[in-house]
């Protein structure tokens, strides 16, 4: 069924098993140089996609972005180990079908094996001679995890921390008036008048005045008394005057937070000659 294939449609798919069990995610594609057609997709498996697995696509099949495989999950991931990016040769194309029990393009007969090899791929073709075999050869092209093709080069990134603030509303005061009685005393002085009676004998300086009135006659004189008694008003005045109001107190707070960086590294086969530069 690979000849309704492509990388495109591949890439970024989820693998599932017979029973729809989820897989892992297709990370590479390989494709038959002689053909040009999908022929095997490694699939992320075990935590955190850690595990790296190829499954052949002799008898998958397509639904959206699932891929449905014949194999359950234990059985991809105890595949043969492949690493990631190294082309596939005969041989180990070979091993793999034997071990999914599939018949693919590779034959072995009498110690010679004719067949396709195939590698990481994206759309060209070639021919690998090994040991007087004759096969199809790929090489790798670059894709994005999730699903694009890219070019040969890969983007870094990195989470960086913005902070800044924002004014929301920390609490709120309000002014209530109520009222409160209490005793209060004061001491006031006070004055009344008392009766005091003066008798004075007849002498030759006031008897002239005692001598003014009638001889034996009945007689009334009033006098009128008086006090202070102590009373209390009450008088409203004002006191004080209170209001309400904020002032702006600065600080400083700290702000945490787990920031995540994406990291580049390369693995090359023994012999290959590397050289790292940095264009900074």
């Amino acid at each position: 069924m690979t000849h309704h294939l492509t990388p495109e449609t591949l890439f970024g798919t989820v693998v599932v098993g017979p029973d729809g069990d989820r897989i892992g995610k297709v990370d590479e594609v390989y494709l038959d140089n002689a053909t040009g057609r999908p022929e095997w997709v490694s699939v992320k498996t075990g935590l955190f996609g850690s595990h790296v697995s190829l499954v052949p696509l002799a008898e998958a099949s397509v639904s959206g972005d699932t891929v449905t495989v014949p194999f359950d999950k234990s059985l991809v991931k105890d595949a043969p180990h492949h690493d990631p990016g190294v082309e596939l040769s005969a041989t180990d194309e070979a091993d793999l079908y034997r071990y999914y029990g599939t018949a693919g393009t590779t034959t072995t007969t009498a110690g010679t094996t004719t067949g396709t090899t195939t590698g990481t791929v994206g759309t060209g073709t070639g021919t690998d001679l090994r040991a007087g075999t004759t096969g199809g050869d790929v090489r790798a092209a670059g894709h994005d995890t999730s699903g694009p093709d890219t070019d040969d080069a890969m983007t870094r990134s990195r989470e960086e921390l913005r902070v800044g603030t924002e004014v929301r509303e920390a609490g709120r005061a309000r002014l209530r008036k109520y009222v409160t009685s209490e005793a209060v005393s004061r001491t006031v002085t006070v004055s009344h008048d008392e009766l005091v009676v003066t008798r004075e004998p007849i002498t030759d300086a006031n008897r002239a005045a005692a001598l003014s009135g009638g001889d034996l006659t009945e007689e009334e004189h009033e006098i009128v008394l008086t006090e202070e008694r102590a009373v209390a008003a009450k008088e409203t005045v004002p006191v004080e005057r209170v209001r309400l109001g904020t002032r702006t107190v600065a600080g400083t707070e700290t702000v945490s937070a787990e920031l995540r960086e994406e990291h580049i590294e390369f693995d090359a086969d023994a012999g290959v000659r590397v050289e790292d530069r940095d264009r900074a």
